[in-house]
């Protein structure tokens, strides 16, 4: 048994409806609010699917005539490309999330011990500093930062505290370095604590 097939091509771009359907071509929509025909839909009939495509056809096509009264604008990629482009409206429905709202972030430790204090957080300042010497602004750390000042020094004052002790040796630019160093692997090592407590 050889089912016919409908010419879609053939059929007139222009669609009646009984009630107006409403648009959201912000979202690519359109609202059909006509009463459908129960024996056209009902699972017995052999023209269901029929059914369904000319009905889905009108709405998809009354869409495409909506879109069609929207501004254009032609631009040119290349010699031999266009592209047509179409401004949408804002959406006018709501549509709900896909996937739920992210839990709360947990407080970390300090976030914690801050709160019970009342701790207010510092306020945030540049990141930059002017430099006297140089007459620039310099980054506050990191490469060429200020932090580093003490290690580009050719000559450094040793510190009254270390005098006559067997660190009165040691050079205090490579010590600067190591306190760095110990501070961003301390820094580390809490970053995972958090994100362990966290987990």
């Amino acid at each position: 048994m050889s089912v016919e097939k409908k010419d879609y091509k053939s059929l007139p771009v222009t669609v009646e409806k009984p009630i107006p359907v409403t648009y959201d071509l912000g979202n690519l929509s359109v609202f059909d609010s006509n009463v459908l025909d129960k024996n056209a839909l009902d699972s017995s009939n052999g023209k269901r699917e029929e059914s369904i495509k000319d009905l889905t056809r009108d709405n998809v096509q009354l869409l495409i005539n909506q879109l069609l009264s929207l501004p254009m604008k032609t631009t040119t990629d290349s010699a031999s490309s266009t592209m047509t482009l179409l401004q949408l409206p804002e959406p006018t429905t709501e549509l709900p999330r896909e996937k739920p709202l992210p839990k709360a972030k947990q407080l970390t430790k300090w976030e914690k011990f801050a709160a019970k204090k009342g701790i207010q957080s510092k306020v945030k300042e540049g990141r930059k500093i002017y430099d006297e010497a140089s007459g620039e602004w310099v980054n506050k750390w990191g490469y060429k930062g200020a932090n580093k000042k003490l290690d580009k020094q050719w000559i450094v004052e040793v510190d009254d505290d270390v005098k006559g002790t067997e660190n009165e040796l040691v050079d205090p630019r490579s010590l600067n370095r190591q306190d760095r160093k110990r501070l961003i692997k301390k820094n580390e090592r809490q970053q995972k604590k958090n994100s362990k407590n966290n987990a």
